[in-house]
């Protein structure tokens, strides 16, 4: 049987697309439903039905997922195996964040990482609302709640704060705002509601009774921007905000408290690749953990 046709076959059976797998895998697509027919027709049963909205496995396409998730595993605690006798890293890593820490910190760091091994390819995406290590979707993720399903590997990186910010331009024309009472009339710089993928999330709820007119961004940087160009006042990520000094934080005694959480699967853990980044990111949110979260 030809590896390189399981490996197609896999993808197809994670993604649920031919074309999606090919995006995955750098092909076109033609050239992976060639090759997943090609398989079929050597083992001589369909393993895939294919229609206009996507694919589906029949039972023997279950069958050799199973099967060949389980050769797949093995051949890269063989890889690891093998690479832990050279100084190189290479290969790819796909690491998943929510668009604060994605963009207010692993950005920067990664990059770092990413001049000290030229063979190493790091892919910092968002973090959709759902995702799937098992399938490869990402080797690494950062999550705000610790998983509670799943064969993962999970470490608690950190906890960090968010508060209440406007900039000194936008206060310099207002009343002092000294109580939370204080805020009602102003406009609130918040998320989109529907993009809230879990209720840690949520604390812009805090404020449903005081701030009822609303300006909402579906992304941190979004707020970030909406609050720094001084339109209104916005809960920001207190280790972003200390970024720009034109900010200022208001009611310190309203603070929300999250953590982050580091997640990679078993099988690809152990690869060099993978345990490089994940280090890394674990090492450099240690050093700056005193900027995560404020007093």
């Amino acid at each position: 049987m030809d590896w390189d046709r399981v490996r197609i076959f896999l993808e197809v059976a994670r993604t649920g697309q031919i074309l999606g797998a090919a995006r995955r895998l750098g092909v076109n697509h033609a050239t992976v439903a060639r090759q997943l027919t090609a398989l079929e027709e050597e083992m001589k049963t369909i393993l895939v039905k294919r229609d206009t909205t996507g694919c589906t496995l029949t039972r023997s396409g279950e069958a050799l997922m199973a099967t060949a998730e389980r050769v797949e595993s093995e051949l890269l605690k063989v890889g690891s195996q093998l690479a832990a006798t050279s100084d190189r890293v290479t290969g790819v890593v796909r690491v998943g964040a929510p668009d604060g820490i994605g963009n207010y910190f692993l950005a920067e760091q990664l990059g770092a990482l990413a001049e000290v091994h030229p063979e190493l390819t790091i892919q910092l995406v968002p973090l959709p609302r759902t995702f799937s290590l098992a399938k490869r979707e990402a080797d690494i993720v950062i999550t705000i709640e610790q998983p509670k399903e799943g064969r993962l590997i999970t470490t608690k990186l950190t906890d960090y704060s968010l508060s209440l910010y406007a900039s000194q331009h936008y206060l310099d024309g207002i009343a002092p705002i000294r109580r939370e009472e204080d805020l009602a009339g102003h406009l609130f710089i918040t998320q989109v509601p529907d993009f809230i993928y879990s209720r840690a999330l949520d604390y812009a709820s805090y404020f449903d009774t005081v701030m009822s007119r609303r300006y909402e961004c579906g992304s941190v940087v979004g707020q970030m921007e909406a609050v720094r160009a001084g339109h209104g006042i916005g809960i920001l990520h207190d280790y972003a905000a200390r970024r720009y000094p034109e900010l200022r934080r208001l009611l310190p005694e309203i603070k929300f408290v999250r953590s982050y959480w580091l997640v990679s699967h078993p099988d690809t853990h152990g690869t060099r690749r993978v345990k490089e980044v994940h280090r890394y990111i674990a090492s450099r949110v240690r050093a700056e953990r005193r900027h995560f979260i404020v007093e």
